[in-house]
C-alpha cells in the first residue's frame, strides 16, 4: 500500500538525517549509510522503488548549514600571569579557513605542536570571545558559540587579560629605586597586550557529531609545557535543514514521531503481547535517534520528554516492559524547571500524564483479568506498573500541572469497583442441598481471598502504602527480639516450634525499623551540635561535646543491626547498605552543621584568636568523626556479613558498594578537614607574607640573623598555638600548606633582579632557618616532605645567587664537565687526548692525538680544524696563556700529534671546576671562525696528580677520548644569566662576553 504523506515526510526526514550525517562515529554506532538505509526500509515498511524515489528527492534537496555548538565549560590549572600568582583568563574560539601543512594530519607522537593563535591566525570578525573571570586559575564560564563550520581547523586561545594601570597607579606599588625604573621602562611600552596561556587545535573530520571532554592546552613553545587543560561540549548541528517535517514542525515533535515509529516496530519484532522488551532499542535504532537530536540540537531534557511521550502513548497500545518508563520519568525530574515548557509542549506533557494515569487505572479494574495469577510474572508486572504510577505522582510536573495527585485513594476506589465476588446460582431445592451449596461457595471465596491476600495485597502495600503505624512496627521489633531468643531456646523445648522461617513475618516492617534508627540518630545528632559550644573537653581531648553524643548515636545503631541479626543473606546485605548511606548521611550533615555552629558562634567574638580556636575544634571534631566512619567495618563485623553472602553476593560487589560508599564519605571529611585547615592556613599567610616582605625590604648591610628574628617569633608564637589547640595530624597538615606558601614567597621574593649578593645571602638564610623550624628537630614535617621540588629548585638558586664571580664561574665549569659526562657519543664529533701531571717539574703534560666525527661546516661540505687549548676558570690560571695546535685543511677526522705542556701547581688543578678546555675550531679565512665544539677534562681526576710519579709509565699513559658538546644547557644558561645582571663586575661581564660568542659560533644548538 502507498505510505501516507505524514509518514512519507517522516521518511523524507530521516533519510536527510542519514545522508547529512556529520562527525566521526561513535564506536557502539553504525558506520555504514547502507546499513541504516536498509534498517529504516524496514522500519517504514518502504519497498525497494519507494525508496529510491523518495531518497533520490532527499539528494536534490539543499543541503543544511553545517554549525559547530561549541561550549567552554571550564578550565583547571592554567598558569598565573599576574603579580598576584593568579590570571584574569578567557577564551578566544574560531575556524581556521587555511589547511595545515600534510605532516599536521599525521601521526600525534611524530607531527609538529600546532601553534595556531585565534587571535593572530583568524580575522577578529570571525572569533569569538567568553567573558573575563577575574584572579583564578580555574575559570568557569559555561557559555556557548554557534560557529558555520565549512572549515578545516578549529582554534582556542585561552589568554590573560591585563588591564592598562596608569604610572600614578603604578607608583603605589613602588617599594624601591629599582621598582621604579621598572614601573617607567613599563609605562614605555605598548599597553593592552594580553598574556598567552595556552591553546587547542582540533580537526572537525576528528570531532564525533557529539563530543564531551578535556583537553591539554598547548604552549607555542616549551618554556611552560604545562599549561593545564579545559573542558569543552561540542555538537555538530544542522541550520536551515530542507526536508518539509523540519520546516512545517517543531524539532521535539518530529524527534518523537520517529523515536514512536521505531519503538514500534521494534516491539513488533518480539512475540505478540511480549512483556520481555525491556526498552532497549537496537545499535542502528540508537545510531539514527543520536543523530537526529544531535543535528536538531535538541537538549537532553527534549529528547528525555520525547521519550516520555513516546512510550507512555505505546504502552497503552503495545505492553511491554514499564520499568524503562521510570529513567525518563527519573530524568524528567532532575531536569526541571518551573516554567521551562511552552505552552503546547505544556499541555502534551499534561495530557500524557492524564492518559497514562487514566490508562493506569483502568488497567487496575481489571487486574484479576490483565495480571492472572496463572500468568508468568504477573505479579512484577503490576509492581511494575504500580511504581511508574507512584513516581510519575512525586515529579514537580506532576504536582505543577495536574489537579489532583492523590494516587492512594484513586488506586483504593479503582480496586473498589473491580471487586466482583464469584457468584453462583443456587437451585431451590432441599434446605440441606442448599446450606451444602452455601458452604461450598463460601470455601471458593475464603480460598480466593486467602490467595488475593497472599500475592496481591503485598504488591499494593509495598508500592502504595505500606499500611503499618510506626508505633505498630516498633512493639512488633520487641515482638521480633523476643521471638529470636525463643528460637535460640529451641533445642531445650519439647514439643516442636513452628519458627523456621519466622524472620519472614517481619520482613515487610525491616524499612519502618530502620528509618526509626536512622531518624533517632539524626535528631540526637543536631541537638547535640545545637547545644555545642565548640570548647575542648580537655587538655588530652581536643574535640568538644557533639563528638561524644554523635558516638553514642552510632553506638546505638550498630547495636540495632547486631540485634537485627538477620538470618536471609543476601535481605541481610542490603540492610547493611542501607544501615552504611544512613551513618555516611549523618556523618556529612554533622559536618556542615557543625561549620554552620562555627560560623555562629565566631560572628560573637570580636577576638581572631577566639575564632581560629573555634576552627580548631571543628577540624578534631571532623577528624574525630572520620576515625569513627573509619572503624564502622570492624563494628558492624563486615568480614563476617562477607562469609555469610558468599554465595550471594560476589567479592566485587560488597567492594564496590559497602567499602566504596564509605571511602566516598571518607575522601569528603578529608576535604572538609582540608577545607578548614586551608581556612586556619589562610589567616597565617597574610602574615607569613608580610614578614617576608618586611625581610626583603631590610637594609642588607644588617645581618641576616637578625634581619629574619621578627618572622621567626610570629611562627613560633602562631604554630604553637596551633599545635596545642589541633590534633597532631591535622597540625602537620597545616604546617604542610604553611610550608609550600612559605617557599612560594621566598621564590617571589628572590626574583628580584639585584646583583646585591647580600641580599640573596639574607633570602638563603631565610630558607635554612625556616626548614630547621618546619622541622623541629624531627617533631614537625619530616625531611623528605620539606624538601619539595620547589625547595630544592629555590635552594639552588639561592646558593648561585648568593655566590661570588668566580664561584659561580667554578660552578659554569662544573656544570659542563658534568654535560661533557652525560653528552650523547659524538654528536658533534670527538677529540682524543693524552693527559699526564709531573709531580717533579709541577706540570701538566697534554698529547692531542687527533679529531672525529666533527661537523662539515664549510659549503664544500668539509672543515678546516684547529684546537685551542686553555686553562679554565681563567682567575685560577691568570698566567697560563692558551695554546693552539696547526689547522689541518679539509678533513673531518684530523690527525694532530702535538704535545703541550702548562706549568701549573697541583693545589690548583684540585679546585672545583677546574679544568683544560678544548675549543674545536673551523678556520675562516673571512670572518669569525665557527665553533665545532667543546671538550672538558677534569684536571682533579689527571693520571699523576694524585699517585706517586715514580709509579707511572709515562709511554702507557692512556688515552682519553672526549665527547663534543655545544653552549646551552639549563644549568650553565641559568649562571650566565647571574653573571649577566652583575653590571659592574668586569670579570663577571667578560666572561658571559667570551660564552656568548661561542654560543654565536655554535651554528648548531641542542
Amino acid at each position: 500500500s502507498t505510505p501516507s504523506k505524514s509518514l512519507t515526510l517522516l521518511y523524507e526526514e530521516v533519510l536527510y538525517t542519514i545522508l547529512h550525517r556529520l562527525g566521526k562515529p561513535d564506536p557502539n554506532h553504525v558506520a555504514d549509510p547502507d546499513e541504516l538505509y536498509a534498517y529504516v526500509q524496514k522500519v517504514f515498511g518502504m519497498d525497494p522503488d519507494e525508496h529510491r524515489i523518495i531518497l533520490q528527492r532527499v539528494k536534490e534537496l539543499e543541503k543544511p548549514m553545517f554549525c559547530l555548538k561549541a561550549t567552554v565549560k571550564q578550565a583547571r590549572g592554567i598558569l598565573g600571569k599576574d603579580a598576584s600568582g593568579l590570571s584574569d583568563p578567557y577564551c578566544l574560539l574560531g575556524l581556521e579557513t587555511k589547511k595545515r601543512d600534510s605532516s599536521s594530519n599525521g601521526n600525534q607522537g611524530n607531527k609538529k605542536r600546532a601553534k595556531a593563535v585565534v587571535k593572530n591566525l583568524i580575522p577578529e570578525d570571525q572569533t569569538h570571545r567568553t567573558q573575563i573571570i577575574s584572579q583564578t586559575l580555574n575559570p568557569v564560564w559555561d557559555e556557548t558559540f554557534i560557529l558555520i563550520s565549512a572549515h578545516i581547523l578549529m582554534s582556542i586561545s585561552y589568554r590573560d587579560s591585563d588591564e592598562v594601570e596608569t604610572v600614578r597607579q603604578k607608583l603605589g606599588e613602588v617599594t624601591d629605586l629599582h621598582g621604579l625604573k621598572r614601573i617607567f621602562k613599563e609605562a614605555r611600552k605598548d599597553k593592552g597586550q594580553d598574556d598567552f596561556l595556552g591553546n587547542v587545535v582540533l580537526h572537525l573530520q576528528d570531532l564525533h557529531c557529539r563530543d564531551d571532554r578535556w583537553y591539554k592546552l598547548e604552549p607555542r613553545t616549551e618554556t611552560y609545557p604545562n599549561r593545564g587543560h579545559c573542558h569543552l561540549q561540542f555538537l555538530l548541528i544542522h541550520k536551515k535543514r530542507a526536508t518539509s517535517a523540519s520546516k512545517m514542525q517543531p524539532n521535539y515533535i518530529v524527534h518523537r514521531h520517529l523515536l514512536q515509529q521505531m519503538v514500534s516496530y521494534e516491539i513488533l519484532q518480539h512475540q505478540a503481547g511480549s512483556t520481555s522488551w525491556d526498552g532497549e532499542l537496537s545499535k542502528h535504532a540508537n545510531t539514527i535517534l543520536h543523530l537526529h537530536a544531535t543535528q536538531k540540537d535538541l537538549s537532553d531534557f527534549h529528547q528525555d520528554m520525547a521519550h516520555w511521550l513516546a512510550y507512555s502513548k505505546l504502552y497503552q497500545i503495545l505492553e511491554f516492559n514499564s520499568n524503562c518508563l521510570l529513567h525518563y520519568i527519573t530524568s524528567i525530574e532532575y531536569q526541571w524547571v518551573e516554567g521551562r515548557l511552552r505552552p503546547v509542549q505544556q499541555t502534551e506533557l499534561t495530557d500524557s500524564f492524564q492518559s497514562f494515569l487514566a490508562y493506569g487505572l483502568s488497567v487496575l479494574r481489571r487486574y484479576r483479568i490483565v495480571f492472572p495469577f496463572s500468568a508468568p510474572k504477573s505479579k512484577e508486572r503490576l509492581q511494575s506498573l504500580l511504581r511508574v504510577l507512584v513516581q510519575m505522582c512525586k515529579m514537580k510536573a506532576f504536582r505543577e500541572f495536574m489537579q489532583t495527585s492523590d494516587l492512594q485513594q484513586m488506586v483504593k476506589e479503582s480496586l473498589k469497583v473491580s471487586t466482583h465476588p464469584p457468584t453462583r446460582s443456587l437451585p431451590f431445592q432441599t434446605t440441606e442441598e442448599c446450606g451444602k451449596a452455601l458452604v461450598d461457595l463460601l470455601a471458593e471465596v475464603n480460598a480466593d481471598l486467602q490467595q488475593c491476600l497472599k500475592m496481591w495485597n503485598k504488591c499494593f502495600i509495598s508500592e502504595i502504602d505500606s499500611g503499618v503505624s510506626q508505633l505498630t512496627a516498633e512493639s512488633l521489633f520487641q515482638l521480633y527480639l523476643s521471638l529470636q531468643e525463643l528460637y535460640r531456646l529451641k533445642d531445650f523445648v519439647k514439643s516442636p516450634l513452628e519458627l523456621a522461617n519466622f524472620h519472614q513475618w517481619f520482613k515487610e516492617l525491616i524499612p519502618k525499623w530502620l528509618q526509626k534508627a536512622y531518624t533517632i540518630a539524626l535528631e540526637r545528632t543536631q541537638r547535640a551540635v545545637q547545644v555545642d559550644q565548640l570548647m575542648p573537653l580537655g587538655e588530652m581531648n581536643k574535640h568538644s561535646t557533639s563528638t561524644v553524643d554523635l558516638s553514642t548515636c552510632y553506638a546505638q545503631m550498630v547495636k540495632t543491626w547486631q540485634q537485627l541479626d538477620w538470618p536471609d543473606p543476601e535481605e541481610a546485605f542490603m540492610i547493611m547498605v542501607k544501615f552504611v548511606e544512613d551513618m555516611c548521611k549523618i556523618a556529612l550533615m554533622y559536618c556542615r552543621l557543625l561549620k554552620q555552629r562555627a560560623e555562629e558562634l565566631s560572628s560573637n567574638q570580636r577576638e581572631e584568636g577566639e575564632a581560629a580556636n573555634k576552627l580548631c575544634v571543628v577540624v578534631n571534631d571532623i577528624e574525630q568523626l572520620r576515625i569513627m566512619i573509619l572503624k564502622l567495618p570492624s563494628q558492624l563485623d563486615w568480614s563476617r556479613l562477607e562469609q555469610k553472602t558468599r554465595e550471594v553476593i560476589a567479592p566485587e560487589q560488597f567492594q564496590n558498594t559497602l567499602h566504596h560508599q564509605l571511602q566516598a564519605t571518607v575522601t569528603c571529611l578529608n576535604n572538609e578537614i582540608r577545607s578548614v585547615v586551608q581556612t586556619l592556613g589562610t589567616k597565617l599567610d597574610a602574615g607569613i607574607a608580610r614578614h617576608i616582605q618586611e625581610l626583603s625590604a631590610s637594609s642588607d648591610s644588617k645581618d641576616p640573623e637578625d634581619s629574619i628574628i621578627p618572622l621567626m617569633k610570629f611562627l613560633e608564637c602562631e604554630l604553637q598555638y596551633l599545635n596545642v589547640n589541633l590534633v597532631q595530624e591535622n597540625f602537620n597538615s597545616l604546617l604542610g600548606m604553611l610550608w609550600n606558601h612559605t617557599l612560594e614567597l621566598l621564590k617571589g621574593a628572590a626574583k628580584q633582579k639585584t646583583s646585591n649578593l647580600r641580599y640573596f645571602r639574607k633570602l638563603q638564610f631565610a630558607l635554612q632557618s625556616l626548614e630547621l623550624c618546619f622541622h623541629a628537630e624531627g617533631c614537625g614535617l619530616p625531611k623528605d616532605t620539606l624538601h619539595t621540588t620547589t625547595f630544592m629548585a629555590l635552594e639552588k638558586e639561592l646558593d648561585l645567587c648568593s655566590s661570588s664571580s668566580k664561584r659561580l664561574i667554578q660552578k659554569y665549569f662544573s656544570a659542563r664537565i658534568q654535560q661533557q659526562m652525560e653528552a650523547k657519543p659524538d654528536k658533534y664529533g670527538a677529540v682524543t687526548i693524552k693527559a699526564l701531571y709531573r709531580h717533579s717539574e709541577q706540570k701538566l703534560h697534554i698529547e692531542v692525538l687527533n679529531a672525529v666525527n666533527l661537523l662539515p661546516l664549510d659549503s664544500n661540505g668539509s672543515s678546516d680544524p684547529f684546537i685551542q687549548l686553555t686553562l679554565e676558570p681563567r682567575h685560577e690560571f691568570p698566567e697560563v696563556v692558551a695554546r693552539t695546535t696547526q689547522c689541518i685543511k679539509n678533513n673531518l677526522h684530523p690527525l694532530f700529534d702535538e704535545v703541550f705542556e702548562f706549568l701549573v701547581p697541583p693545589e690548583k688543578c684540585q679546585q672545583d671546576g677546574s679544568c683544560l678546555l678544548l675549543t674545536v675550531f673551523d678556520y675562516d679565512t673571512l670572518g669569525a671562525n665557527d665553533l665545532e665544539g667543546e671538550a672538558f677534562l677534569p684536571l682533579c681526576g689527571v693520571l699523576g696528580l694524585n699517585d706517586m710519579e715514580e709509579t707511572i709509565n709515562p709511554s702507557a699513559v692512556p688515552q682519553t677520548r672526549l665527547s663534543l658538546t655545544h653552549p646551552g644547557t639549563a644549568g650553565s644558561n641559568d649562571i650566565l644569566q647571574i653573571l649577566e645582571i652583575r653590571k659592574g663586575d668586569k670579570e663577571a661581564q667578560a666572561f658571559v662576553k667570551l660564552r656568548r660568542q661561542r654560543t654565536k659560533q655554535s651554528k648548531e644548538s641542542e
